[in-house]
């Protein structure tokens, strides 16, 4: 059975409000008013996808936005996502439980959730970022953020950072600022300035982290172009599980630009 099949085609709002407080939805109805208004185009063509299942032996959802829907290519990709995911939820979770029972340990029940949202959809271009948790019954789960832009013409996705020419050549044009923004960002958290570690150290929760362990997304303050970058670092990379991830936004420049492979130049433009 597909996930379309099974998945419930209603919007995500409403799925989200299920389980909102009542001021927290009215809180939210403005903001959800203006973003129906700006993306009608795209609302009338698809509808944003949801599924929830939760039992004894696992929970699980995954959903996506009108906009992908929108995209038959795209949806057929996420729905084919979507059923692996549960798929490999439901066999690593049974094989789980019947390890803790033949061993006597108390089963706690796995799961796994992954929601897409838009980035920026352009002309050509759809950028998506998915949040996804994970559980398998240890103290904690864990969780990370993907990134996927759509070219509507060739039908295709790639992930953000194969935009440009390699991961190296990002972070190189980011520079300094992205050291700077890190630390200024982690000296926040932790109520301190980040001590100076010695030059040549590149590990440890102090030092300055890269793009290729960072998830990158693309962005747009108008639509027209990309003119923003997401440089996201998961727990564990830039910080202490405890500290969270890290998320640290850059308005594309010219050195941003010249680190893009040509093919998608047309793309980006200067932002601020």
């Amino acid at each position: 059975m597909s996930f379309r099949t099974v998945a419930a085609a209603v919007p995500l709002a409403l799925v989200l409000a299920a389980c909102s407080s009542a001021e927290e939805v009215s809180d939210e109805t403005a903001a959800e008013t203006q973003e129906a208004s700006a993306s009608a185009t795209a609302q009338a063509k698809g509808t944003a996808m949801a599924v929830k299942e939760d039992n004894d032996l696992y929970s699980f959802a995954y959903a996506y936005p009108a906009q992908a829907d929108a995209l038959p290519e795209l949806a057929a990709q996420l729905d084919d996502d979507a059923e692996k995911a549960k798929a490999t939820l439901i066999a690593e979770s049974e094989d789980d439980r019947t390890q803790a029972e033949a061993n006597d340990f108390p089963y706690r029940a796995h799961s796994y959730s992954k929601e897409w949202k838009v980035v920026a959809d352009l002309p050509r271009y759809l950028s998506l970022s998915s949040s996804f948790s994970t559980y398998t019954g240890g103290a904690h789960g864990m969780y990370g953020l993907e990134s996927l832009v759509w070219d509507k013409q060739e039908k295709a996705g790639v992930d953000g950072v194969a935009l440009f020419q390699s991961a190296a050549a990002l972070d190189e044009a980011l520079g300094q600022k992205l050291c700077d923004a890190l630390n200024a960002e982690r000296g926040k958290r932790r109520g301190e300035a980040v001590p100076q570690v010695p030059d040549g150290e590149d590990y440890g929760f102090n030092t300055c982290q890269h793009v290729k362990d960072a998830t990158v997304l693309v962005g747009s303050s108008g639509g027209g172009k990309f003119n923003r970058i997401g440089i996201w670092f998961g727990p564990y990379i830039a910080g202490p599980y405890a500290e969270g991830s890290y998320e640290l936004t850059f308005p594309v420049d010219t050195a941003v630009i010249e680190a893009v492979k040509p093919e998608y130049r047309e793309a980006f433009a200067a932002g601020s």
